[in-house]
């Protein structure tokens, strides 16, 4: 049996991984070698655009107990992050370069996997496929995509924050502290201002000057990764409340006015992203701006953020619960092009999308996980049939509907004793299936 997976991202990766270690024969095609979008900076697999951050690890987060149900089926990517992480306080950040190596040698050198340096533009319905193109996608992929879900595509525009050098930040107005660890040293440098700094900062943000966006005729944001100066223009205190908010990042007795935070971007510690400050202003105004800020008034810039537009299907209308197309049973989607949002989230869809993949392949009838996993809480999410227009969601409780009894005091432990017994058995139950 063979598979074709389309897209070496981190859904792409996953889900070729997943069916690999399955026995299952695997074609990745991944066009970046002959056709790279500007986004990308690199060639590898598994790249990581925006922030090098997967976000918390507590088990007792709903990202971090999506970790954890990945991590025991032996995920590729929660392994690439944790050979490859970086201090960041309770969050899972990583060397993103090294990151991305680790996953390409795995994928390269996998016997079962067959790496087609090639873009596709067409969809064969006859071969069993994993779409996992990407919020990228474009040309006549996207248009072949758009065909077979005879839906119109929805979408929303992202961008990512700026890298800077660590060696140019002035450590005469910065210091190292992480949120809420009052008597610890911190992984983050964070960068105060005072009441008149930050005003005079706010102006020149709202007034700087953006780059155009060719062909936009709306600007829809993922309220995660919404740029900073429209952040700013909704009102001078929501800065204050989101990516510069002081609170828990004392300093020496005192709570600065507002604070940037900058965290670790590579493990040699020499470049640091500026958490947050997603952007899509003009490169020289990126500049001009951030040398507002007292502790990066010389810094040199050696990423400037940049804005693109994120394509996601309408899924509810297009698939089933386990990332299946309801017209075409031989295509999936996995990542964030089938509506998931977030790192982990497109890495997990890929996975379970690939188990779903390997029991159609066996011709069983397709075991769901309920929505007491948090993998299964989204994929159900995602194909409600109520929902008439589909908004991209990080993974979160919201959606977790445990079966358990629980109280407010009980209410994670029983959670994740839930998930992590749901997952445990249904990973036996793949185990038994013969390819």
């Amino acid at each position: 049996m063979k598979v074709r997976v389309v897209g070496g991202g981190l859904a792409g990766c996953e889900a070729s991984y997943q069916l690999a270690n399955r026995g299952i024969e695997v074609e990745l095609y991944e066009c970046k070698k002959v056709k790279r979008h500007a986004a990308f900076k690199t060639d590898l697999l598994g790249e990581l655009i925006c922030s090098n951050s997967l976000r918390s690890d507590n088990i007792e987060n709903a990202v971090g107990l999506l970790k954890n149900e990945m991590r025991i089926f032996d995920s590729l990517i929660m392994k690439a992050a944790d050979s490859t992480r970086v201090e960041a306080g309770s969050s899972l950040a990583v060397d993103r370069l090294a990151f991305s190596k680790y996953i390409t040698e795995t994928i390269r050198n996998h016997p079962n996997i067959k790496v087609i340096d090639e873009e596709v533009t067409d969809i064969d319905y006859d071969i069993p496929t994993i779409i996992a193109a990407g919020p990228l996608c474009e040309g006549d992929l996207s248009k072949a995509i758009l065909k077979l879900c005879d839906k119109d595509y929805l979408y929303f525009y992202d961008a990512v924050s700026p890298i800077v050098e660590k060696s140019s930040i002035d450590f005469n107005h910065a210091y190292y502290k992480s949120r809420w660890e009052d008597d610890a040293k911190g992984d983050y440098i964070n960068c105060p201002l005072t009441k008149e700094e930050f005003n005079i900062f706010y102006k020149e943000v709202i007034n700087a000057k953006t780059i155009d966006v060719k062909e936009m005729d709306k600007e829809i944001y993922f309220e995660g990764c919404m740029p900073f100066e429209v952040m700013a223009k909704r009102g001078i205190k929501t800065l204050l409340f989101g990516p510069m908010k002081p609170v828990g990042l004392r300093y020496n007795g005192t709570m600065p006015y507002a604070v940037v935070q900058l965290r670790k971007d590579n493990a040699i510690d020499t470049l640091y992203n500026i958490v947050g400050f997603q952007t899509h202003l003009t490169f020289s105004e990126q500049k001009r701006v951030l040398s507002l800020i007292p502790a990066l008034r010389n810094v040199n810039i050696v990423r400037y953020g940049v804005m693109h537009r994120n394509t996601y299907i309408n899924s509810p209308k297009v698939l089933n619960e386990h990332y299946q197309s309801i017209k075409y049973p031989n295509i999936f989607f996995a990542g964030q092009i089938s509506g998931v949002e977030g790192y982990v989230e497109s890495a997990a869809s890929g996975l379970y999308s690939a188990l779903a993949m390997y029991q159609y392949l066996n011709d069983k009838e397709v075991k769901n996980l309920s929505a007491s996993t948090m993998m299964g809480a989204m994929a159900l999410y995602i194909s409600n049939p109520s929902i008439e227009k589909l908004v991209p969601m990080n993974a979160n409780f919201g959606i977790f509907e445990c079966q358990d009894s629980y109280n407010k005091q009980n209410k994670k432990e029983v959670f994740i004793n839930a998930s992590t017994r749901e997952i445990n058995a249904y990973k036996e139950y793949l185990t038994c299936i013969k390819n």
